[in-house]
């Protein structure tokens, strides 16, 4: 079995497919879906939105038991292959993309494969998740919300916990509209944009709450035109990261309730959440079924982490479907040129897979 994976992920490794080329990621979706559809006996669906290719498999007519959502995009521009090959040695997988997620894709035709029969399941892969999912979003929650359960081929963390929380993510701009005057002539005559925005950005920051696992990040900012004009415009960016739908919600409340502090001053905010966070009580469930399949496999004791990155699974708790997400590839190294997969992890981690899916479908 792990010779056939491994030649499956290679394939799907060696076809190129940055998030940003319309024309890579299409061809990266035909070879997901020969490679998918030679393990599952069945071509999937070809979905293209905004240009952008993604594949889904449905197995039988009645409800969806298992939703597994994946991805076949990949940060790596095209030529990457030539400085860091698919390659093998001492027990380490290596290639752009390897772990996040094309690995995971091949575990996951081969889990459906080994199982005795399918209905009840949808495998979903996108081509736009390293974006955000902005043309997938709309399908991964249509799906979600018609399935029992989603389980996420992201990787799993260092050491190979699973993903059983996921911090929400709201994204603002800040925007400051003074009046513009000669700084040296008339300054008094000007509102100052960027103080105004000096006072925004602390009260901003001073909205993060490290108990609750809140981070509130004003990153990108701009004022001004010239040197010697009173700032009339300034504007900042601000990533919000979230542990719960309720802090999700205060971050949002004291987003839109900023006032001005100079007089002349106006502010506007844009934006808001996201993502919904993974909350550790959607993943409970699963997580708890994952540790007992674990056990009666042999393979060692399942962990639980939690981590600050959002991924498709923060789409379909949303939704309010059971999520657990980290059921990829163990390694490391993601986006990173030294990007890895753990070749003795695989044939445990792609059974578990099989098994979860195999208890939510009744395959057993």
């Amino acid at each position: 079995m792990l010779a056939s994976l491994l030649a499956d992920t290679r394939a799907l490794i060696e076809c190129e497919s940055p998030s940003s080329d319309l024309d890579a990621v299409a061809r990266s979706a035909e070879v997901v879906a020969r490679v998918g559809a030679a393990r599952l006996g069945t071509p999937p669906e070809r979905i293209v939105l905004d240009g952008r290719t993604h594949l889904r498999w449905r197995f039988g007519t009645g409800p969806v038991r298992a939703l597994v959502v994946g991805h076949h995009d990949t940060v790596w521009p095209v030529g990457t292959l030539a400085a860091i090959p698919y390659r093998l040695e001492a027990g380490v997988l290596r290639g752009p993309g390897c772990l996040d997620m094309k690995t995971g894709l091949a575990m996951a035709f081969h889990a459906i494969a080994a199982l005795p029969h399918r209905d009840g399941i949808t495998l979903l892969v996108t081509g736009d998740e390293e974006l955000g999912s902005p043309s997938s979003r709309p399908l991964i929650e249509t799906e979600a919300r018609a399935a029992a359960a989603a389980l996420v081929l992201e990787a799993a963390t260092d050491g190979g916990g699973l993903k059983t929380e996921r911090k929400g993510v709201s994204l603002y701009e800040l925007i400051v509209s003074g009046r513009a005057a000669h700084a040296g002539l008339a300054p008094e005559q000007g509102v100052n944009a960027t103080i105004e925005l000096a006072y925004q950005v602390l009260r901003i920051g001073a909205l993060t709450d490290p108990e609750a696992g809140t981070t509130v990040t004003p990153t990108l900012s701009r004022a001004g035109t010239t040197t010697n004009t009173v700032p009339a415009t300034a504007r900042v960016a601000v990533d919000v990261r979230t542990r719960s739908l309720i802090e999700q919600r205060r971050i949002d409340d004291a987003m839109r309730a900023l006032t001005a502090v100079l007089p002349g001053a106006v502010l506007e905010v844009t934006g808001g959440p996201n993502r919904a966070p993974l909350e550790a009580r959607a993943s409970a469930a699963l997580f708890a079924r994952a540790q007992t399949l674990a056990n009666s496999l042999g393979l060692p004791p399942l962990t639980a982490t939690a981590v600050g990155g959002a991924s498709d699974g923060n789409l379909t708790a949303g939704t309010g479907t059971p999520t657990l997400d980290g059921l990829g590839a163990v390694g490391g190294g993601a986006h990173a040129d030294d990007e890895h997969v753990l070749l003795e992890f695989l044939p445990g981690r792609t059974a578990l897979l099989g098994a979860l899916l195999a208890e939510l479908t009744g395959a057993r």
